[in-house]
């Protein structure tokens, strides 16, 4: 076992979709700038995540939950290595073990290895809840701005960015919506969820 579900993407803030392979990029440079055509009035155009992602809140976010991952890593990886150790040392020694003493220490290896398997899902799944948890917090401080914003620009509709293929800077609030977060929050205490506590006070 390596871990390798807190490789997978738990610490990432936001995930960057690549659209376009290299081979259309470099076609798409070579094509004419677009033409913007005329602002329709009252549409204004936000990029929630990349507002999120690139605020000093949610920089500060992304930095918290590395330091969050490697601290489950650094949890789980000496079980891990014991494991891994123990397994060899009981493949080196199984010619001269008989086959229930063999069978046995298998057995017992084997519930080990469940049960550092359960740990790292658990904890995959408060990595997972603590950024979500984040993540909703900074929007919670979004809203407001955004708001606010949607009076300033008088917006008759706000359109996420990422339902939008292509459309007009003049009607894109997002870089405001940034300057607005920043002035409000950069950042904020939280730690790792711990979701076995809330399940035995629930059970309780």
């Amino acid at each position: 076992m390596n871990n390798k579900f807190l490789v997978s993407g738990a610490s990432s803030l936001i995930a960057v979709v690549v659209l376009a392979s290299s081979a259309t990029a470099q076609t798409s440079a070579a094509q004419p700038p677009l033409i913007q055509g005329p602002t329709i009035p009252g549409m204004c155009i936000l990029s929630v995540n990349q507002a999120i992602s690139t605020s000093t809140v949610g920089q500060y976010v992304s930095s918290r939950m590395n330091q969050i991952v490697a601290q489950v890593k650094a949890e789980l990886q000496p079980e891990d290595t014991a494991i891994s150790n123990d397994s060899r040392a009981l493949q080196a020694a199984r010619a001269s073990l008989d086959s229930a003493t063999f069978q046995s220490r298998a057995a017992a290896l084997e519930t080990r290895v469940n049960a550092l398997r359960q740990k790292a899902d658990l904890r995959q799944k408060e990595v997972q809840a603590t950024e979500q948890k984040a993540l909703n917090r900074i929007a919670q401080e979004l809203d407001p701005i955004a708001r606010q914003l949607y009076q300033q620009k008088h917006c008759s509709i706000l359109i996420d960015k990422g339902s939008v293929m292509i459309g007009s800077p003049d009607m894109d609030i997002t870089t405001q919506a940034v300057a607005g977060l920043n002035a409000r929050i950069q950042q904020f205490a939280f730690d790792r969820e711990h979701l076995d506590t809330a399940a035995s006070s629930t059970g309780r």
